[in-house]
């Protein structure tokens, strides 16, 4: 049974959710590209690694000592052949970096495996600030600079919207920056009640665009996935608006409805 909502669903922008919905929807944008694509091209998954190394006041892993030998105040040393004290000694662990491995997908030539096309679908800890936004920045810069095509995909109502001279007013959008138009980018922005539009993935030229469509790939997920099931069970995150609330409940389905 497909999403009941005509664009997309924001159940699935929930906290618990939204993990397992971002790996299937790459999955399922993966199978609908391949089948579309020209023989001469390939999709790929790649995986891009951030690492978070703790403050120094998080690195907290406490040890203890295997044995300690020491004294009470005003007693004598030990006689030779004493039985030894065991007394806790307290130390600091380094408790080492935390890899988070982030997926996207690649669009390449099939011949010499060359990369074409990014596809970034955008997850809460990129958009928020942080050292994942901070560090994704900083690939998506090496990607505008380079000859390659850029696609993002922002299926997320929280957050800011990734850096662009001027601000676009919409609950989604998907930003497609050619590497030939380069500093200048098309936004395709749409509102919670809207249909998802099409999103174009360029490939190399003179071959045109082939078109995601977005609204199929999330039915496909939401499907796959049962998540009517069990993502109704709480409000949408972040909480809707009371009009957009409203609106939504006519969407929901009942409890034994078997959405």
């Amino acid at each position: 049974m497909p999403s009941p909502f005509p664009g997309m669903n924001p159940y699935l922008e929930r906290a618990a959710v939204w993990p397992s919905f971002h790996l299937n929807f790459l999955s399922a944008a993966l199978r609908q590209l391949v089948a579309r694509l020209r023989p001469e091209y390939v999709v790929t998954v790649g995986t891009r690694m951030d690492i978070h190394e703790p403050p120094a006041e998080d690195r907290r892993l406490v040890g203890l000592a295997d044995v300690g030998v020491y004294n009470p105040p005003g007693a004598s040393a030990p006689a030779p052949g004493g039985v030894a004290t065991a007394a806790p000694v307290y130390v600091n662990l380094p408790a080492g970096a935390h890899v988070e491995r982030a997926r996207f997908l690649e669009v390449r030539d099939r011949e010499g495996f060359g990369l074409l096309t990014v596809f970034e679908l955008l997850s809460p800890s990129i958009k928020y600030a942080g050292d994942d936004h901070e560090q994704y920045l900083g690939k998506r810069i090496e990607v505008i600079r380079s000859q390659t095509h850029l696609v993002e995909l922002d299926l997320l109502r929280g957050g800011g919207r990734m850096p662009m001279d001027r601000p676009v007013e919409c609950d989604y959008c998907a930003v497609v920056s050619r590497a030939g138009e380069r500093p200048r980018a098309g936004v395709w922005p749409w509102r919670l009640r809207e249909l998802c539009p099409p999103v174009p993935i360029p490939l190399r030229e003179p071959d045109p665009d082939i078109d995601l469509d977005v609204k199929a790939v999330i039915d496909e997920v939401y499907d796959g996935g049962g998540y009517g099931r069990y993502i109704y069970r709480g409000p949408p995150e972040p909480r809707l608006s009371p009009d957009d609330a409203a609106w939504a409940a006519q969407y929901v389905p009942q409890p034994g409805s078997g959405g």
